[in-house]
């Protein structure tokens, strides 16, 4: 059992193990990293893991940006594949939306990403298979599309492992030791770590630390679902992403012939227990609002499906900081079910707080702890919060 560390990392998922692996090319090779159960057995585990930059923030689309091309080049940045398949991405909106649409895309354009406002018949050229009469405004990324949540987590974490990190699975923290107002050492089940530095990225199990040092952070739970279905032999074979913001869903191609469709939120108590699996009543609603957009997948049929967690902030951004009160506790928390197509960038910049001092590659204050006491929240263009 090890006893000291120049830093802990509480939460095995995409996130902790990016910035493992970030701390360790910044020489910082005394880390542990902590996880509960097994990497990505969280979260991270059960993402839709589309890739896209269509943001509300500038933040947030700047960062997926950058990590867009972290998740294209992998193998050659962190030594593993990631599994990214671009597949372009389109964003759906009503009338009512258009507006919001095309102020999105131009503070995209201007931090560099690769999109545009394209007509129906545009779509029509790209994407053949999808129906959007019922647009008001259509964006489409075609450089977007998805990675594999366990490749990148597993990848960070072996190259992070070779350049001399720790990490201990089925080994959860139970504790965070603080002495003075500043953190002292990180509990478990097998003893305890003697450390300054603490990063809780622990996605729904994070509120358990913060409770027990006392600390309110405004998170809550929500479970989310996703859908499965097989597309029909021949007809089909691919198709982008799509977020459609008229039907409050979304849907990516998978590398077979399944299509996954995120759907269904609801807000649970326990991280501990949730149904893992998807509701009846949420399939049927999400083939009927997918044969709208994509009338071919009328002769695909349900495949199964499984429920995973998002930690969701009131402005349904992440909190990437410094805990105030306690002197080397740090915290990535609350993605909002956003937080895979960041990951890149968020390991990078949270290592960079942790051994640095601050962050350089982007500016955190829009993502800082103290804002929803000051009433500064971030605020999306759209009433669909996961596009935040």
């Amino acid at each position: 059992m090890r006893l000291t560390a120049d830093a802990v990392i509480i939460g095995g998922g995409v996130m902790g193990c990016s910035t493992l692996y970030y701390l360790a090319g910044m020489g910082m090779k005394d880390v542990v990293l902590l996880e509960r159960d097994v990497l990505g057995s969280g979260s991270t585990g059960r993402s839709q893991a589309i890739l896209r930059m269509h943001y509300s923030n500038r933040i947030t689309s700047s960062m997926a940006w950058e990590s867009l091309k972290v998740f294209k080049d992998f193998d050659q940045r962190v030594g593993a594949p990631s599994g990214y398949v671009k597949t372009g991405y389109a964003i759906i909106v009503g009338p009512e939306n258009r507006g919001p649409l095309e102020e999105n895309v131009a503070m995209h354009r201007s931090v560099g990403v690769e999109t545009s406002v394209i007509s129906q018949e545009d779509l029509e050229e790209v994407a053949p298979m999808l129906t959007a009469g019922d647009a008001g405004g259509i964006a489409y990324e075609p450089q977007s599309g998805y990675a594999d949540p366990y490749l990148v987590t597993t990848g960070y974490a072996q190259r992070a492992r070779e350049m001399g990190a720790e990490i201990q699975m089925r080994a959860p923290a139970t504790d965070i030791l603080v002495s003075g107002g500043k953190v002292t050492g990180v509990v478990t089940e097998q003893g305890a770590i003697e450390t300054p530095r603490v990063l809780i990225a622990s996605g729904p199990w994070s509120q358990r630390l913060f409770g027990r040092l006392g600390i309110d952070v405004p998170l809550n739970t929500t479970r989310h679902q996703i859908v499965t279905i097989r597309r029909p032999e021949g007809m089909l074979p691919t198709h982008p992403a799509v977020g459609d913001i008229i039907q409050e869903f979304s849907f990516r191609p998978d590398s077979t012939d399944l299509t996954l469709i995120g759907i269904g939120e609801e807000d649970v108590d326990d991280p501990e227990a949730y149904n893992e699996s998807v509701d009846a009543s949420v399939v049927e609603d999400a083939i009927t609002k997918l044969v709208n957009r994509m009338p071919a997948m009328e002769d695909g049929y349900f495949r199964g499906g499984w429920a995973g967690l998002f930690t969701n902030t009131p402005d349904f951004h992440p909190i990437m900081d410094r805990v105030p009160g306690v002197e080397g506790l740090f915290c990535a928390v609350g993605f909002s079910g956003h937080g895979f197509k960041l990951s890149p960038m968020i390991g990078l910049c949270m290592a960079e707080l942790i051994s640095e001092g601050r962050a350089t590659t982007f500016d955190l204050s829009p993502l800082r702890y103290t804002r929803f006491e000051e009433g500064d929240l971030l605020q999306s263009r759209y009433p669909y919060h996961v596009l935040a």
